[in-house]
């Protein structure tokens, strides 16, 4: 239970900042481009209370490591947010602007991985201290976390931000049909994750982007 316990806080920093400044960054993308929608519902916020779901940010990704703790090995990491309410028509030029809106939150993911590669790094060419080892293992946490995030949330399907990016990539009759994909998208994603699919797509990919973080801090 001790064991249990210090997983769920080592993972609880890196979880609730990766899925929810996800979430600020698509709104204050949005507003650059010209829909104030997020700004006005007070979501372009560092408050993680502002994008927090109860299901989606606490109790799924919990129950997952829970569940993988309990059996002994490791699991994908699966959650989400209060999505950010975006009205694309209000976007200065919908379709381009729509890709910038999509990619900022894996973007700020790609950067918090980076930053905490960072703190790794600071860790282990730092003397030992007091929180030496907790905050090592929370780093490698979050590094794990947002690059799950970045490339689950960069996969072509609608209404992930990868598929969004597609649909503004794609000629307007095909990005058109495309989309039509959009409500079920979430079946989707489900029968992939409970088939193993999904983790035989991303767990390669994540284990490359650490060994590049790795090699690029010489760690």
């Amino acid at each position: 239970m001790e064991s249990l316990i210090q997983t769920l806080a080592i993972y609880a920093i890196p979880v609730l900042f990766a899925i929810t400044l996800h979430e600020a960054a698509h709104g204050y993308v949005a507003r650059h481009f010209g829909d104030p929608t997020a700004y006005i519902a007070g979501r372009i916020s560092l408050n993680p209370l502002r994008h927090i779901d109860p299901v989606g940010t606490i109790l799924v990704p919990g129950a997952i490591l829970i569940a993988s703790k309990l059996a002994g090995g490791s699991a994908m990491l699966f959650g989400w947010a209060r999505p950010v309410p975006v009205d694309i028509s209000r976007l200065r030029n919908p379709k381009r602007d729509m890709l910038w809106v999509a990619a900022a939150g894996p973007a700020i993911n790609l950067a918090m991985a980076v930053g905490w590669t960072a703190i790794l790094k600071f860790v282990t060419i730092s003397p030992a201290f007091v929180f030496s080892l907790p905050l090592a293992k929370m780093a490698s946490a979050g590094i794990e976390v947002n690059a799950m995030l970045m490339l689950l949330n960069l996969l072509p399907i609608p209404p992930l931000d990868g598929g969004r990016i597609a649909t503004s990539l794609l000629p307007h009759g095909t990005a058109w049909r495309f989309a039509k994909l959009e409500p079920y998208g979430f079946v989707i994603l489900l029968v992939l994750m409970f088939t193993g699919v999904l983790s035989a797509i991303l767990w390669p990919l994540v284990v490359a982007f650490r060994q590049l973080l790795f090699a690029i801090f010489q760690l």
